[in-house]
């Protein structure tokens, strides 16, 4: 499994012949400096946790461009179907879906879902997490946890999945702090590798550094990969 971070929470994950762009906040995103085209080049699927444009503000035009499938909950799939994305995959919590070379499983997550057009903001459904299971890359189950707060929901996605990697909002004030993600990392997970997200982007609301998080990590901070803005990982 190859993973490419872009900043915030947006990453690129190519599995088999799929090429999975999770919530993909590329324009706008002040930590991205590629080019959004060729981040998303040759997509087969899309993936959002919710719809907020710090994790969705590129997905329509990925999808219209590629033809990649957009894959979220009911009200995020249907906003974006009337946005012109021909192909979508809706689920919801505690679905599975299933495709050629991975299945992806909506966990839970404690957040919120909305675009605003005009001042007003439009509801779109509850938020997720992930599950993605590979099919042809046996030991490479990833956890992507969303924008959540802690939950002991997170010990049953560990039994139930055992996921290998965990995708994990470190960020704090809108998602987990640095102290409850360790906690969660620590206490419902046995993740190999861990990859934070969702901090340094913006100043003054998200944490700066991913550093309180390592240090509540204590002997496990090992497992941490902090990857920057266009760093990419096999795993």
């Amino acid at each position: 499994m190859k993973i490419t971070y872009y900043g915030h929470s947006a990453f690129r994950i190519e599995t088999g012949k799929s090429v999975i762009m999770l919530d993909p906040f590329l324009t706008g995103n002040p930590l991205f400096k590629g080019d959004a085209k060729a981040a998303a080049k040759v997509a087969t699927h899309v993936l959002l946790t919710h719809g907020h444009d710090d994790h969705a503000s590129d997905a329509a035009d990925i999808c219209k461009a590629t033809g990649a499938t957009l894959v979220a909950n009911f009200e995020v799939a249907m906003y974006f179907a009337a946005k012109g994305v021909a192909n979508y995959s809706p689920g919801n919590h505690g679905g599975r879906i299933g495709f050629e070379d991975f299945d992806v499983v909506f966990t839970n997550a404690w957040h919120s879902s909305s675009h605003v057009e005009n001042g007003n903001p439009i509801y779109l459904g509850n938020p997720s997490g992930f599950v993605i299971l590979p099919k042809k890359e046996k030991g490479r189950r990833l956890y992507v946890s969303g924008d959540t707060g802690i939950s002991y929901d997170m010990q049953l996605v560990h039994e139930l999945y055992k996921p290998e990697i965990g995708i994990v909002c470190i960020g704090d004030r809108f998602t987990m702090g640095p102290d409850q993600a360790a906690y969660a990392c620590r206490k419902f997970f046995k993740f190999k590798t861990v990859i934070p997200c969702h901090f340094a982007t913006f100043e003054g609301f998200l944490i700066p550094d991913a550093k309180p998080f390592l240090k509540a990590m204590g002997p496990k901070a090992k497992s941490v990969k902090v990857m920057k803005s266009g760093d990419t990982a096999t795993l």
